[in-house]
């Protein structure tokens, strides 16, 4: 920070004043005192964008803020040095940012699906303007992975992350697993304690933690893992018959986004994707109950990191919500307010290439299936001699009593990879074994 500035304020003008933006304006009067002693210098908001000025609010606005409709008071205001988007969606955001950096202002945001869709002209930008554009508070709350993977592990090759990063997402599986609820009854309870959106598309469908998942592999790998090749399942319409069943082997499911190198397999011609490619996904899994992550509860999000020379990293802590969010914001505003000036997408200097992708179909790993057959002789035979067929081995297998549509028969499998579990389950469609479609997620 240059002397010039250390009595200077550092001015911000804030885009959106719904939750975060209140935890914000409360955390910049509480800690004021904090803020001016590790920054040299106090933070105000001058102005707060809204879209409707007259409509009555239950928090302060930050003190000597005022309301506006007009974007432009934001971006075009040559006392705002910075501006923190809190407005989320991806269009008229994408404006405002692009504006505001046209007219050399910095940037925090916690807009993730910008971020992960939309954010690597943006970080061009950032660059090419010689401006901060900092987004701590996009991923996992108040977690702070991206500083982590940003400065503290960039002496590291990540080997692989993996993590629950939708709190919404962990809490109805919680519910699900602890209280029994089914996946209905789990959803409308988060939804009335304010944990899930009256649409919850996002957070069950697995989009929110994919959007976070993208914005993790950029840093961790310096590559652009286009948003659109991910893979993504979420957890809708999820059984509490598979979350009983999975805890009688000693698992607990949770939704989880995963990153990791797979080397390239001995004998394939790998030159184009280089000798290391990535196994990207959100999916529903079982984690074992001894791993930590099978213990992240409610709506907690938690992040596991394998670096080659730190080793195994594990964070854990609230995933959303007004302060632990807007802690992330102020801690963002903070480090421009020093004048920090990280390089804004982990990579300096240069285009971000393209990820060398495994494609789904690749993808090893051991599986948790359960087939709803009819009780009769002879089913299970032929039920393992589909998964014999593609060369898939089974490791354990129940049988349970009869639900009232089919029995169910659960099979867990050693190593095999995505195609041949669905050849072999398609084997078992073409041979009318089956009363209803299979259901199979992949085992940690």
């Amino acid at each position: 920070m240059t002397k010039a500035n250390e009595s200077k304020p550092l001015v911000a003008g804030l885009a959106g004043f719904g939750t975060v933006g209140g935890g914000l304006a409360r955390l910049l009067k509480e800690n004021a005192d904090i803020i001016r002693r590790r920054t040299g210098r106090v933070i105000v908001v001058k102005r707060v964008l809204v879209r409707n000025a007259q409509k009555a609010r239950n928090v302060p606005l930050p003190e000597g803020a005022e309301l506006t409709t007009d974007p432009a008071a934001l971006t075009d205001d040559p006392d705002i040095d910075v501006l923190v988007e809190l407005i989320g969606g991806i269009d008229q955001a994408r404006a405002l940012i692009d504006r505001a950096l046209d007219q050399g202002k910095h940037i925090v945001t916690a807009n993730k699906a910008l971020l992960a869709e939309e954010g690597l002209a943006l970080f061009q930008k950032a660059e090419r303007k010689k401006r901060i554009l900092r987004y701590e508070a996009s991923v996992a709350g108040a977690i702070p992975i991206v500083q982590a993977l940003k400065e503290s592990l960039t002496g590291n090759r990540i080997e692989s992350l993996m993590g629950i990063l939708n709190g919404t997402s962990n809490y109805i599986l919680s519910e699900m697993t602890s209280n029994g609820l089914d996946f209905d009854v789990a959803l409308r309870q988060a939804q009335e304690l304010g944990y899930a959106e009256a649409d919850p598309t996002l957070d069950i469908d697995g989009h929110d933690a994919a959007h976070k998942l993208i914005l993790l592999i950029r840093l961790a790998y310096g590559v652009n893992y286009p948003y659109t090749a991910l893979s993504v399942r979420g957890i809708r319409g999820l059984s509490s018959l598979d979350i009983r069943l999975a805890r009688e082997f000693g698992y607990r499911i949770k939704l989880i986004g995963q990153v990791r190198e797979v080397r390239c397999p001995e004998g394939r011609d790998c030159r184009d994707d280089g000798p290391i490619r990535l196994e990207a996904g959100v999916f529903p899994a079982l984690v074992h109950h001894t791993f930590l992550l099978a213990r992240v509860g409610g709506v907690y999000n938690a992040a596991r990191v394998e670096a080659n020379a730190a080793g195994a990293l594990f964070f854990h802590g609230r995933g959303a919500g007004d302060l632990p969010t807007a802690g992330a914001v102020l801690a963002d505003l903070m480090a421009v307010a020093r004048e920090e000036r990280p390089n804004n997408t982990g990579f300096v200097g240069r285009d971000l290439p393209k990820a060398a992708i495994v494609p789904p179909e690749e993808w090893r790993s051991c599986y948790y299936v359960r087939v709803m057959v009819q009780d009769a002789p002879g089913v299970l035979r032929d039920i393992s001699g589909c998964m014999a067929a593609e060369g898939i081995s089974v490791a354990q297998m129940i049988q349970k009593t009869d639900e009232g549509h089919g029995v169910p028969l659960v099979f867990m499998t050693h190593e095999t990879s995505a195609q041949a579990m669905s050849d072999a389950l398609q084997r078992t469609v073409d041979a009318g074994l089956l009363k209803e479609p299979a259901v199979y997620f992949r085992v940690l």
